[in-house]
C-alpha cells in the first residue's frame, strides 16, 4: 500500500464530525459584538439615569400641584406651572423614538453583514457548526438581549410618564396626556421592546440581503419609519372595535377617532351645522364691549352642545377608552413580534441557501 492509496482514516475508526456545541458559538457571539452590546446597556443607562433623577423631581412637583388648595389660588397655580414645566421638553415622548431603532439598526444590521462585506464567512460556515445554526446563534441571544433590556427600560418610562397619563387635573392646571398620544404609545414595557426587536429584525435581513454594513443600517432606518409612521397613522386605531356614545363629557385618557351630529337618526353635514350653531351663538353671546366681555359669562361649547341635544340633535363620538390602553399594547407587541419571528426565519433561510 503506497502513500498515495492510504485510506485518510483507518478503516476501524468510525468515528464522526460533531457539530460545535451551542455554548461554545454563544462565546464567539459576546467575543464579536460585546462593544455594540455594552454601547446598548451604557446608552440605556445612561438615559435611565437621567429619568430616574428628572422622574423623582416630576413626580414630586406633581404631588405638591395636587395637594394644593384651593386650587385657583397663584400659589397653586405656580405649582402647576413647574408640574408643566419640568422636562418640557420630554413629556410628549417624540425625543425617545428614536431609541428602539437605533439600538435595533446598529446591532442588528452588521450581524450578518460585516462577515459577509468582509468574506469572514467562509471561515465561520466550515467551522462544524453549521449555517443555519451559526445564524440562529447570532441572531437570537442578541435577540433576547435587547428585548430584556428595553423592556425593563419601558418600565422605567412607564414611571417616569406616570403623572403626565393622571386624570382629573384639570382643575390645578396641569398638563395631562393622553395614554393613546403616538408619542408615548410605544414606549411603554410592551411596545418599546417589541419596537426593538422589530427594528434588530429588519436589520438582520437587510444586512443579509445588502451584505454591506453602512447600506443596511441605512435601509433599516428607512423601512422602520415607514413601519411607524404606517402603524401610528392607519394601523393602531382597528386593533379593537371603538366605543360610540351620545356623552358631551369624556375622560381626559380617551381616544378619540370621530364626532358627527345627527338628527332623527340621519347624520348632519357639517356645512349644515355650521348654518345652525353660529346663529346659535350670535343669539347667546351678550352684546358687550370687548373691555368687559371678562366680566360676563360667555356660552361655552358645553352649553352650545346641550341646547342642540334638547332640539332634537345627538352628538356621537367614536373612542377608544383609557381601559384598553393595554389590550392595545398586547396587540401592537404580538403581530410585531409575529413580524419579527418571520423576518429572522427569512434571514435563516437566506443564510442556507447562499452560495459561499
Amino acid at each position: 500500500m503506497t502513500a498515495l492509496t492510504v485510506p485518510a482514516r483507518p478503516p476501524d475508526d468510525d468515528s464522526s464530525l460533531r457539530p460545535v456545541p451551542w455554548r461554545r458559538m454563544a462565546g464567539v457571539t459576546w467575543r464579536q459584538h460585546r462593544f455594540a452590546l455594552v454601547g446598548a446597556a451604557t446608552l440605556l443607562g445612561a438615559l435611565g439615569l437621567y429619568l430616574w433623577i428628572a422622574g423623582l423631581q416630576l413626580h414630586n412637583a406633581y404631588a405638591a400641584a395636587i395637594a394644593c388648595h384651593p386650587a385657583g389660588s397663584p400659589a397653586c397655580m405656580g405649582l402647576a406651572s413647574t408640574f408643566n414645566g419640568t422636562d418640557a421638553f420630554l413629556s410628549g415622548g417624540v425625543i425617545l423614538q428614536v431609541v428602539p431603532v437605533l439600538i435595533g439598526a446598529f446591532i442588528g444590521a452588521p450581524v450578518l453583514s460585516r462577515e459577509l462585506e468582509t468574506g469572514t464567512f467562509r471561515y465561520a460556515w466550515t467551522q462544524g457548526f453549521g449555517r443555519w445554526r451559526w445564524t440562529l446563534a447570532k441572531l437570537v441571544p442578541l435577540a433576547v438581549l435587547l428585548v430584556t433590556a428595553t423592556a425593563a427600560f419601558g418600565v422605567l418610562l412607564s414611571w417616569y410618564y406616570q403623572p403626565y397619563y393622571a386624570t382629573g387635573n384639570q382643575a390645578v392646571g396641569l398638563n395631562e396626556l393622553c395614554p393613546y398620544n403616538p408619542g408615548v404609545f410605544d414606549l411603554r414595557p410592551v411596545a418599546f421592546p417589541a419596537w426593538t426587536l422589530i427594528a434588530f429584525a429588519i436589520g438582520a435581513l437587510a444586512g443579509m440581503l445588502i451584505r454591506r454594513v453602512v447600506p443596511a443600517i441605512g435601509a433599516t432606518l428607512v423601512v422602520y419609519a415607514g413601519l411607524a409612521f404606517a402603524t401610528g397613522l392607519y394601523l393602531r386605531e382597528h386593533y379593537l372595535t371603538p366605543l360610540l356614545t351620545t356623552k358631551l363629557n369624556l375622560p381626559g385618557d380617551a381616544w378619540i377617532f370621530s364626532q358627527w351630529w345627527t338628527k332623527s337618526g340621519t347624520t348632519v353635514s357639517q356645512s349644515t351645522m355650521a348654518q345652525v350653531i353660529n346663529p346659535l351663538f350670535e343669539r347667546l353671546m351678550p352684546a358687550v364691549p370687548p373691555d368687559q366681555v371678562h366680566l360676563h359669562k360667555l356660552p361655552t361649547i358645553l352649553s352650545v352642545q346641550q341646547y342642540l341635544t334638547q332640539h332634537g340633535y345627538t352628538y356621537w363620538t367614536s373612542y377608544q377608552p383609557g381601559s384598553r390602553l393595554w389590550p392595545s399594547q398586547w396587540v401592537e407587541g404580538g403581530w410585531l413580534l409575529v413580524l419579527s419571528m418571520l423576518l429572522i426565519a427569512a434571514t435563516v433561510w437566506l443564510v442556507r441557501r447562499r452560495a459561499i
